[in-house]
């Protein structure tokens, strides 16, 4: 009974894989017999609209490039895509004593990655808080945040700068024209933000995982650093990286806190280069901004890979 009843279940295997092989032909018929109108609607439309999404995106990136190898130094004429090429505003980017260009590099580095590093660690923490403790005015804290995140920030350049010239007074290194005072900055205006965004992933996180730990004997802190942390990646990832981004590109607040120039930023030290009346250097400008576009673009490509990893392997099936 048994072979018999292992031979007809094979039988039947094998006439089910012969009669898909039968269906394959037919399908691709069906799929060549349709008209080029039926394969754009079914979807030949996705790739027109990537393709068109990929031109509007580069389109600014090639005006940028050709106006950052024009030896003119003007954007008049910009619409003459390389019509001259020439390196010489690269040459005088990086060979500029008053302007030290390298120097800007490092420190807008410097500070994106402390404030980087600083607002995922406290973003993280407090969210743990939020997500995992019971407290008083728990709920109070957390719709403080939302509604500190309404107002302009605009509105806080006067206080922070009232507030940093104190704080120089008595600790320079926190005060004005001070790095770890602009990092300061930085980490008190993205906290509510990131923890609001980070509390809604980690309440995803079941706590039967908190509480079987706990069971085995596992402190807050080793849950929060072993168990919690790992499955959470996706959204630390994508904090750091925002804030990456933010730091690394901001102008004002740059502005407002550093006053020596060997302490700028990218941005505010290649501001420099167009704020004078008649005498902007768009071309050396175009320039530095295509060299700071490089390590952004290089922490997406880098961070991809992670965001993918982290959404698969953190998942937690029930």
């Amino acid at each position: 009974m048994s072979t018999s009843s292992t031979s007809s279940a094979a039988g039947a295997e094998v006439s089910d894989k012969r009669s898909h092989q039968a269906q394959l032909p037919a399908r691709r018929g069906a799929r060549s017999r349709l008209s080029p109108g039926q394969r754009f609607a079914r979807g030949g439309w996705k790739h027109v609209a990537a393709i068109a999404t990929c031109i509007f995106a580069l389109f600014p990136l090639v005006y940028a490039l050709s106006a950052s190898l024009s030896p003119t130094g003007s954007l008049l004429g910009s619409n003459e895509l390389f019509a001259q090429v020439t390196s010489a505003n690269y040459h005088d980017l990086l060979n500029d004593p008053q302007n030290p260009f390298l120097k800007w590099f490092g420190n807008s580095l410097v500070i994106s990655v402390t404030t980087t590093v600083g607002t995922v660690l406290m973003g993280a923490a407090a969210a743990y808080a939020f997500s995992r403790f019971r407290f008083r005015f728990r709920r109070g804290g957390l719709m403080s945040l939302l509604v500190i995140q309404m107002f302009p920030q605009l509105l806080a350049f006067v206080a922070i700068f009232l507030l940093l010239f104190g704080i120089s007074e008595v600790y320079p290194f926190l005060g004005l024209n001070s790095r770890m005072g602009l990092v300061a900055v930085y980490l008190g205006g993205a906290l509510g933000a990131n923890t609001f965004l980070m509390y809604g992933f980690f309440n995803t996180i079941p706590r039967d995982l908190d509480e079987a730990a706990t069971l085995d004997g596992a402190s807050h802190a080793q849950i929060y650093w072993t168990i919690i942390l790992p499955l959470v990646s996706p959204i630390l990832v994508v904090v750091g990286m925002l804030s990456f981004i933010a730091s690394f590109s901001d102008f004002l607040l740059a502005q407002i806190v550093l006053q020596d120039p060997e302490k700028y930023t990218l941005a505010v030290g290649l501001y420099q280069f167009v704020s004078v009346q008649f005498g902007e250097n768009w071309g050396v400008f175009t320039a530095g901004a295509m060299l700071a576009a490089i390590p952004v673009v290089l922490l997406f490509l880098f961070l991809q890979r992670y965001i993918v990893s982290g959404l698969t392997g953190g998942a937690v099936k029930g």
